[in-house]
């Protein structure tokens, strides 16, 4: 991992974007690293494009805006491709993950001037198979881990373990399917 990964999300208000960004940096803080994770949106209503953002460090984190120039996107919604440039500002070598059943090549083509690396993963598949349900934040974010290489994977697993039994644990039916969700996703993206 370099110094600093930029990572920013785009969604729509209820898919978990926001919820996805905020765990992923939890999850990097508890492994001694420096964060920042947090939304930007306006009216809030359901279904509404949301812009999260993520920041994880091995240094001091001073810069406090908005990410115009991020390592990585997350496209949790495909069909903010049609209505938000998604690639605006991405570095020359990072990259767009998006949640699609598409091949990464036909995400290629309506990314306009983009020639950078694109993954795909089919979250709704994932969620459906483990989850019972379509909650596409936890496969997208265990996409991006993979994708970005912010943390090795046993210590993703780990964390986000520890964090689930937390979060969930007046219901603990929903930590297995969550965690297989992730370890599905692991396996899922496509390149």
């Amino acid at each position: 991992m370099t110094d600093l990964v930029e990572i920013r999300w785009h969604g729509r208000g209820g898919q978990g974007a926001k919820t996805a960004a905020l765990l992923l940096a939890d999850v990097a803080f508890k492994t001694g690293r420096y964060v920042q994770g947090f939304p930007e949106y306006g009216p809030e209503r359901m279904g509404a494009p949301i812009t999260a953002y993520n920041r994880i460090s091995t240094k001091e984190i001073r810069v406090h805006s908005n990410i115009y120039d991020p390592d990585f996107v997350v496209v949790v919604d495909e069909g903010l491709l049609e209505t938000v440039d998604v690639t605006e500002g991405i570095k020359e070598n990072g990259a767009i993950v998006v949640n699609t059943a598409k091949s990464p090549s036909e995400i290629s083509e309506k990314l306009k001037e983009y020639n950078g690396r694109v993954y795909t993963i089919d979250a709704r598949k994932v969620s459906k198979t483990c989850l019972g349900k379509y909650f596409p934040n936890t496969p997208m974010l265990a996409a991006i881990v993979k994708v970005s290489g912010v943390m090795e994977k046993e210590t993703f697993f780990a964390e986000m373990q520890n964090s689930f039994s937390h979060k969930f644990a007046s219901k603990p039916e929903v930590i297995e399917g969550n965690m297989n969700a992730l370890k599905m996703a692991f396996d899922e993206v496509k390149e």
